[in-house]
C-alpha cells in the first residue's frame, strides 16, 4: 500500500476484501457451529440434551406421551444420548426430567395400540428396545447421577439401581406395578431390588405394586438423599458440579471397580427378563390385562 502522511499504510481494496472475507469466514464458522449444535438438539424429539461444563445433562421431556412415559422411540433417543455422552469429554451424566413426573415407565396405551396390530412382530420389537435401553445403562462407563423430581414408576424406577447416585425430591415416590399390568419385572429389578431392598420388600414392590415414599426409598438404599422440593434443583446442581470437578479417570475407574463384577450378571438377567416380556406380550392374556389396567385407570379418574 501507499504511505500516508501519518506514517500508516493505505491498504488496497483487494487487501481490504481479503481481510473482510477472513473476518466473514470466522463468523461463518461460528454460525455453522451454532447451527450444528441446534441441529444436534433438534434430532431429539422427546428428550433434551445439554452439554454443561464437565458433564452431560439429559432430561426426559416427552412430546409424544404423557408423564414422560417410555416408548421404543424414546428409549432409542436415550440410548443415542448415552452413546454420545460416552464418547465426549464429559466426566459424568446427569439424568432428570421436565415436568412433575420423572418417568411413568412403559406406556400401556402404546403397547395396546402396537400389540393389537401385529402381536408377534411388535412384541419382539418392543422387547428388543427395552433390552437395548437397559444395556445402555449397564455398559455406560462414566458415573450416572439421577435427579428424581417426582413419581418414578415401572421401568422408570427399575433402572435406578443401574445408576450410580440417585437423589430425590420429597415429592418423589416409587412403584413397579408389574403384576397389575400382567408383566414380569424389567430393568434387572428381579435381581437388583432383592439385593438392595431385601427379598421381602422387593417382592412386595414387584408382586403387589407397593408404593415407596422418597424417605422410605432412602432408608432402604434405593436412593441416597432426599431434598426439599423448593431447593431440589439447586442442591442437585451444586453436587453434580462438585463431582464434575474431580478427575475423569478417577471417576471412571472407581465406577469400574464397583460395577465390573456385576456386568455379566446384569446382562444375563436383562436378557431373561426381556424374553419373558416378549412371551407375555405375545399372549392373548397379556393384551387383555393391559386393556383391563387402562379401564381401571379411567374409572379411577
Amino acid at each position: 500500500g501507499s504511505p500516508l502522511a501519518n506514517g500508516k499504510l493505505h491498504l488496497h481494496s483487494s487487501v481490504k476484501r481479503k481481510l473482510a472475507d477472513e473476518k466473514g469466514y470466522v463468523f461463518d464458522k461460528r454460525l455453522r457451529y451454532n447451527v450444528r449444535q441446534n441441529e444436534s438438539n433438534c434430532r431429539f424429539r422427546d428428550i433434551v440434551v445439554r452439554k454443561e461444563e464437565g458433564f452431560t445433562h439429559v432430561l426426559l421431556s416427552s412430546q409424544t406421551t404423557d408423564n414422560n412415559a417410555l416408548t421404543p422411540e424414546i428409549m432409542k433417543e436415550v440410548c443415542r444420548a448415552l452413546g454420545n455422552a460416552a464418547a465426549d469429554d464429559s466426566k459424568l451424566l446427569l439424568l432428570s426430567s421436565v415436568g412433575t413426573v420423572f418417568c411413568s415407565g412403559l406406556e400401556p396405551s402404546y403397547l395396546i395400540g402396537r400389540l393389537s396390530t401385529d402381536r408377534r412382530k411388535e412384541s419382539s420389537r418392543i422387547a428388543e428396545a427395552v433390552r437395548d435401553f437397559v444395556l445402555a445403562f449397564i455398559h455406560f462407563k462414566k458415573p450416572i447421577v439421577v435427579a428424581i423430581n417426582g413419581p418414578a414408576l415401572g421401568l422408570g424406577a427399575s433402572i435406578l439401581p443401574l445408576c450410580d447416585v440417585v437423589w430425590a425430591s420429597e415429592r418423589a415416590w416409587f412403584q413397579t406395578p408389574c403384576a397389575a399390568l400382567h408383566l414380569t419385572p424389567s430393568g434387572c429389578s428381579s435381581y437388583t431390588f432383592p439385593q438392595i431392598l431385601g427379598v421381602a420388600l422387593a417382592n412386595e414392590m414387584l408382586f403387589c405394586g407397593r408404593k415407596l415414599t422418597a424417605q422410605e426409598a432412602c432408608s432402604r438404599g434405593l436412593i441416597s438423599q432426599v431434598f426439599w422440593p423448593t431447593t431440589f434443583n439447586q442442591e442437585v446442581m451444586l453436587r453434580v458440579k462438585e463431582m464434575a470437578s474431580c478427575s475423569a479417570v478417577v471417576l471412571e475407574e472407581s465406577k469400574c471397580l464397583v460395577r465390573s463384577i456385576l456386568i455379566p450378571i446384569l446382562e444375563e438377567v436383562n436378557e431373561k427378563e426381556c424374553q419373558m416380556l416378549k412371551q407375555l406380550w405375545c399372549s392373548t392374556k397379556g393384551l387383555e390385562a393391559l386393556f383391563s389396567y387402562l379401564q381401571n385407570k379411567t374409572h379411577e379418574k
